[in-house]
């Protein structure tokens, strides 16, 4: 209730939410205050931190934490602490447009749930604002130097997160980009290595992926069965597809969208990656054996995506 009332609250302030999407290392934070300058963006959210023009308001770093997939927790604000802090400076602070920077328009759509914030009216994709060689060359920087960007000045940085601090570097803001001739012509931003690049990268394999899957499932109900399993990973996050054999008399309609909704909210929750959609497909129905027979015997019921 009281997140509804807040999100109703900013909705009767007209607050109007942007996104600017890209994968990992493209140069969306390079590009934060170039699009909120162009669209009169009053505030920024960038890897878990809540920004105004030169300052860090509220938030902590998704670079500080010690693991890639703790950055990605603290990116979508899991921790509650975390959270709720971003949320109460944004109740205090007067704004009309926020920009929310996200590997994927689900990742911004669930960062505007959990600080209770409208939608997105716009979303700018980095390929939008950024040429293909731009894109490319921001890639190779975050590949082979580990190199990111905080929006914000060095002076900033270094008083908040001095031991992630490595350069800055200031932008001449392009007319042609759509800035007006009264703004600024140049900002600072701060180039940083985070914590988890010094030790080395840590990732999910699609193996692993799938035994938390198969657990799921069994955890779940333990009369289902998988048949096969798919994972697929792109820019929007993982892909999952479950084929399975179901107990005759199920209600499907009720448990196959539970199922789901527990799958997706177990991934997310134990790992911090994100999971664009579970497909669940009913190939097979099972009647229970009767007494004295050992085998279950199956009737195919023909494949029911749901």
């Amino acid at each position: 209730m009281i997140g509804f009332l807040k999100h109703t609250l900013f909705l009767l302030r007209g607050v109007m939410t942007y996104a600017l999407v890209g994968p990992s290392g493209t140069g969306k934070s390079f590009r934060a205050k170039l699009v909120a300058q162009k669209f009169g963006i009053d505030l920024i959210i960038d890897d878990g931190l809540l920004i105004r023009g030169d300052q860090i308001l509220a938030g902590r770093s998704a670079k500080k934490d010690a693991t890639y997939l703790g950055a990605v927790k603290t990116a979508l604000f899991d921790d509650r602490e975390h959270r709720e802090q971003v949320s109460r400076a944004l109740q205090h602070e007067k704004f009309r447009k926020i920009l929310i920077i996200g590997t994927s328009e689900r990742m911004v759509q669930k960062i505007c749930d959990r600080l209770q914030l409208p939608q997105p009216v716009k979303i700018i994709k980095i390929e939008d604002i950024a040429t293909k060689a731009e894109i490319e060359k921001a890639v190779q920087s975050r590949k082979i130097e580990g190199k990111h960007v905080i929006p914000v000045p060095a002076l900033e940085v270094k008083r908040n997160y001095p031991s992630i601090f490595y350069d800055s570097v200031r932008v001449f803001l392009r007319r042609s980009f759509g800035v007006g001739a009264s703004l600024p012509k140049i900002y600072e931003k701060s180039v940083v290595r985070p914590e988890y690049a010094k030790r080395g990268s840590v990732s999910i394999s699609e193996a692993a992926l799938s035994q938390m899957v198969v657990h799921c499932v069994e955890e779940f109900d333990p009369t289902v069965h998988i048949m096969r399993l798919a994972i697929r990973n792109d820019t929007q996050g993982y892909r999952i597809t479950v084929v399975l054999e179901v107990p005759y008399g199920t209600k499907l309609a009720s448990r196959v969208y539970s199922l789901q909704e527990y799958i997706v909210d177990s991934i997310e929750r134990f790992t911090g990656i994100l999971v664009a959609e579970v497909n669940i497909v009913i190939d097979r129905l099972s009647i229970a054996p009767s007494k004295g027979k050992k085998a279950r015997r199956a009737i195919d019921a023909g494949p029911q995506s749901v």
